[in-house]
């Protein structure tokens, strides 16, 4: 979800679009733009937006820390990209040590680097069986 002033400006661009042909009001092409994301009208997406918490900033060098598979976890990121229409983040962490991922005591699986797709919420799509996200990052 774009912020207000992301929103604004593409209803500013929209105006300016039309100019030529179609001459709209600011406040109608406000109304569009609500609608071009599938909202009722503008004072609905201004609502949504107020109400939705800020989305993380990750950045490559930050220092995160949080629990991969059930283990705490801290390192630092190395890289990151935006996709899923910026829903997601992409992102690769390196571990300051390794975490081990069996769930037995007789078998170790370490990982100490970890890439991942985290949510808005800062943890990953994906879960266990037992519901717990694979990643889920502190901010």
């Amino acid at each position: 979800m774009p912020n207000l002033d992301e929103l604004k400006s593409q209803a500013k661009r929209l105006r300016a679009s039309l100019a030529g042909t179609t001459p709209i009001s600011h406040a109608m092409a406000l109304e569009a733009i609500a609608k071009q994301h599938g909202y009722r009208d503008w004072n609905t997406i201004h609502a949504a937006c107020a109400n939705a918490p800020p989305a993380p900033v990750w950045q490559v060098g930050q220092i995160v820390t949080g629990a991969y598979m059930g283990h705490p976890v801290r390192g630092v990121i190395k890289s990151v990209s935006a996709w899923a229409e910026g829903r997601m983040t992409r992102l690769s962490i390196d571990l300051d040590d390794p975490v081990n991922v069996s769930a037995f005591d007789s078998f170790d699986v370490t990982r100490r680097r970890l890439k991942a797709n985290i949510g808005k919420d800062g943890a990953t799509v994906e879960k266990t069986s037992n519901g717990v996200p694979h990643l889920k990052l502190d901010f």
